[in-house]
């Protein structure tokens, strides 16, 4: 006799509990082996798994177990209401970085009277903040570029499944897209101080690329670099938007006044009320 769907669930949230990981993922590693989701998976709670499904359900709970990611093992997160796939080469998208996308759309919206305009997302990674833009802005021209050929691959497959009609262009921060300038660019780079990874959970660190989350001098170096490189390809009137760690929106926010003199240059807070985002408007 198999197990009832929410003893195994009980069952193998209490072990993912006691290494402290993520007991929520239980539930979804359930829908997926299950193929049943939300009411469907709560109102099926008292049946019995298959022999299929419970091999498969303890199979993935080990893996859990390793640390690694939810997302690795059902393949997708969720971003924006649509789905993105996700493996080791790129970052799992964050409810935080929705709030980047949102804002930008936002603030887009009042600066720009024309549809027509051209924004870039600089180190795309999965592709969720170009996607997104471009899916909620559709008369907009989206580029995004990424320095990993392996991530690019990854976006344009997920550009492909949310038709979504993107350029992608591989290389380092704004050098592939320097012979144009561009009404919006948004950004999310790597922005931990590498010292703060012992701190860190190792489902992130030992299963989500490096690369993508550490950056030298405090977490600032890509700041500076993008502080540097930016002034040259913004069209007047632009928008600059970045996701920020928690502390560092005063060091980001004086980088770019000094990059951008005459910006509106603003600190926004997510929605658990910590400094998450700075916006560079640029007026004449």
């Amino acid at each position: 006799m198999t197990e009832r769907i929410y003893e195994a669930i009980k069952k193998a949230s209490s072990l993912l509990s006691s290494k402290d990981l993520d007991e929520n993922a239980a539930q979804l590693l359930m829908e997926f082996v299950t193929n049943k989701s939300g009411a469907s998976l709560l109102a099926d709670m008292r049946e019995y798994l298959t022999k299929t499904q419970q091999t498969a359900f303890w199979k993935h709970t080990e893996e859990l177990l390793t640390g690694k990611p939810i997302q690795h093992i059902i393949g997708y997160e969720m971003f924006y209401g649509r789905q993105f796939e996700v493996n080791g080469n790129v970052l799992i998208p964050r409810p935080e970085t929705e709030e980047l996308v949102e804002n930008a759309l936002k603030i887009s919206m009042k600066l720009f009277e024309t549809k027509d305009i051209h924004m870039a997302d600089i180190g795309t990674g999965s592709g969720a903040i170009a996607i997104s833009f471009k899916k909620e802005w559709p008369e907009a021209t989206v580029a995004a570029t990424d320095i990993s050929e392996e991530a690019l691959k990854v976006a344009e497959r997920n550009a492909k499944k949310n038709e979504a009609e993107i350029t992608f262009y591989q290389g380092n921060l704004t050098e592939p897209i320097k012979q144009q300038k561009w009404d919006v660019v948004l950004s999310n780079p790597p922005y931990i101080a590498p010292e703060e990874s012992v701190a860190m959970s190792k489902t992130v660190v030992d299963f989500e690329p490096n690369h993508a989350l550490f950056a030298e001098e405090d977490g600032l170096y890509f700041y500076k670099k993008l502080a540097k490189e930016l002034p040259r390809v913004m069209k007047t009137p632009s928008l600059i938007g970045l996701e920020i760690g928690y502390q560092q929106g005063t060091a980001v926010r004086e980088l770019f006044q000094k990059a951008f003199p005459e910006a509106q240059v603003e600190i926004i807070q997510d929605i658990n009320g910590k400094d998450r985002m700075i916006f560079c408007e640029i007026h004449e």
